[in-house]
């Protein structure tokens, strides 16, 4: 069903608009208090920089253009339409500002949640941010050099909302109306309070209407996009390799956004089976960027000849973003890991001191909730304050710990954590089951064994071999509770496939989370995902406290709110006990060919989509 309406006299609709408000007696009205177009909007408060700021601080408007930047991903793919559910994706198109699509507005990585002009030159919203208007910059192109349209706008936007992968369905579904309020203008009006969709409504990737029009949208496909960003897919390998070629036409070019952005001419990414294959490649030379995940490594395997001849340094990146969550989850779905006794039993059971040790070397802290590393992060011991304000109508249904405070047990420096199991072999018996022969059965003398299902290729943080490692050491400790767990390694798209559809009883899970939480949060842990494929809800939680505190972080009215928000809502999460939780790095470890430079500078989020490559440079050669 189409929601958007079209009104060709714009000048028409201001004088309606000025005789609705007279008749209501709210036309005297001093204009100030009226809403007023802007370059830029955040969640609270005024953008960082002001109008006509001359380029992001992150970026060196002085770096030079030229080069090619060789990168790799874990994988294959089969599609180059990232926004729909089917198919595997190559998912730099999606990930990588400036590659193929640009939106309305582009989000700095120096700011919480800030989002200056791109195709749009403006921004316009109400004090309660009931709607939101943008207004198209004139000389904004497609890479065909045909205009950008208001006219691709709401088509993007509906069919994305009504075809698209999931993750854009959730928005759209609090859109009352999308109408054009002029040439180059377009509102968007909202059903409910949500401070944060008028943000969100500029983060949308504009497509060409033309292209895509009259074929169903939501199938995968080769066929190349045409986008508006800085650059173009050049070449494509299916499920090899895919360049892109900055585009020496870019209508935006000469933007403040632009300036220090978008410096090589190509950027290509190889495809590789897995992070082993990769880093061999690397060492080689054949690859020109290495993020390194393990600090032990970082220290003992980089003194390979392009290091010592000093053809590729090592370079460490600090962020201040969320550590976000990174384990194995449980699928609560299952029967097996529906009681929180068994899946706190389950992180009993994990050593994570010595797995820690025998990987880490001890050197990088646990995962102690979903924002840890940041303000964000729930207060040790009891809720108080506003926290405990919002969560004490739920108190007859959360679990244990959540008010009171819930801590990971941190494990011992043996292998065998008999203070662990001996925890987790009573909470099991309180959950029903028992030792019988030597395993674990419930009454029914049902076994307890179930599938850990890992994708062969790694995953962003983490390669196979780490994982495998992780799991294989668990599995041993699972083995002493008469448990019989077993690792089921599977290619990408099998992967994908079977977590899309939540077929899986235990799973390797990440969870990136930012500063600015938001809508997003019902995708990740909303109740639509237990039953509906492609959420990013592997659990299965289906919380009405937790959603409760996601509406409250979209209506706070300032930051003080919206923090007590998110630290309650991590308290649900963290209490849930749904992920066994490893380390986290707090800073990003990257090593690269010595001629790639980056500036001085550093973001907010760090080594975060929009850093690099995209304010990165090649220095020539003396």
């Amino acid at each position: 069903m189409r929601i958007y309406k079209i009104l060709n006299n714009y000048a028409m609709r201001r004088v309606f608009l000025a005789a609705a408000l007279s008749v209501s007696g709210v036309a005297s009205m001093p204009l100030a208090s009226l809403a007023e177009p802007a370059h830029g909007i955040a969640m609270y408060g005024e953008p960082a920089l002001p109008e006509g700021f001359p380029h992001l601080p992150y970026a060196n408007p002085k770096a030079p253009k030229g080069g090619a930047i060789r990168l790799a991903e874990k994988g294959s793919f089969d599609s180059l339409k990232p926004w729909v559910l089917k198919g595997n994706p190559a998912w730099p198109i999606l990930f990588q500002p400036g590659l193929v699509a640009e939106t309305l507005m582009y989000r700095s990585i120096d700011e919480p949640f800030t989002l200056y002009g791109l195709l749009a030159e403006s921004v316009e919203t109400d004090p309660d941010r009931s709607w939101v208007e943008f207004t198209l910059r004139p000389e904004a192109r497609f890479s065909d050099g045909s205009p950008v349209t208001i006219e691709d706008v709401m088509w993007s936007y509906e069919t994305l909302g009504e075809e698209g992968h999931p993750r854009y369905r959730g928005a759209w579904s609090k859109v009352a109306s999308m109408e054009q309020t002029g040439e180059r203008s377009v509102r968007f009006t909202f059903k409910e309070p949500d401070r944060e969709m008028a943000l969100l409504m500029g983060m949308r990737p504009i497509l060409k209407k033309a292209q895509w029009e009259g074929k169903d949208f939501s199938r995968p496909g080769l066929e190349i996009p045409i986008g508006s960003a800085p650059y173009v897919i050049d070449r494509v390998d299916p499920g090899r390799m895919i360049s892109f070629k900055r585009n020496p036409d870019y209508w935006g070019k000469d933007l403040p956004l632009s300036r220090g952005f978008y410096n090589f001419d190509e950027i290509r990414f190889d495809y590789f089976g897995d992070s082993n294959a990769i880093f061999e490649a690397f060492k080689a030379g054949d690859i020109d960027v290495w993020r390194e995940f393990s600090p032990l490594k970082w220290e003992t395997e980089f003194d390979f000849p392009l290091v010592t001849e000093g053809k590729v340094v090592k370079s460490e990146i600090p962020h201040k973003r969320p550590s976000g969550i990174m384990g194995l989850v449980m699928n609560s779905r299952k029967p097996i890991f529906a009681d929180w006794r068994v899946r706190q039993a389950m992180i009993e059971a994990f050593n994570f001191e010595f797995i820690n040790n025998a990987l880490n070397g001890g050197r990088e802290p646990r995962i102690t909730s979903y924002f840890a590393n940041s303000t964000l992060a729930m207060h040790p011991g009891p809720a108080e304050g506003r926290v405990r304000e919002l969560l004490e109508p739920y108190a007859e249904d959360l679990l244990p710990g959540t008010l009171e405070g819930y801590t990971l047990p941190e494990g011992g420096r043996r292998p065998l954590d008999r203070a662990g199991l001996r925890k987790a072999m009573q909470l099991l018996a309180e959950a029903g089951w028992t030792v019988q022969d030597g395993v674990l059965r419930n009454a029914d003398g049902r076994a307890f064994s179930f599938e850990i299902l890992l994708n062969q290729s790694g995953s962003s943080m983490r390669n196979a071999s780490e994982m495998q490692q992780i799991t294989d050491i668990y599995i041993e400790a699972l083995r002493n509770l008469g448990i019989r767990a077993r690792v089921t390694m599977l290619d990408s798209a099998q992967f994908i496939q079977r977590t899309n559809n939540y077929q899986f009883d235990m799973a390797w899970y990440e969870r990136a989370l930012s500063l600015s939480p938001g809508n997003e949060q019902m995708l990740y842990w909303g109740h639509e995902g237990v039953t509906q494929p492609g959420s990013r809800n592997w659990m299965g939680m289906n919380s009405p406290a937790a959603e409760t505190m996601i509406g409250e972080m979209l209506n706070a009215d300032g930051p003080g709110n919206f923090n007590a928000a998110v630290r309650a809502l991590d308290r649900v999460l963290t209490a849930g006990r749904y992920v066994i939780p490893v380390s986290y790095p707090p800073i990003s470890r990257l090593a690269h060919s010595s001629n790639l430079l980056y500036p001085d500078q550093k973001p907010l989020y760090g080594d975060w989509p929009g850093f690099m490559p995209e304010v990165w440079w090649q220095e020539k050669e003396k």
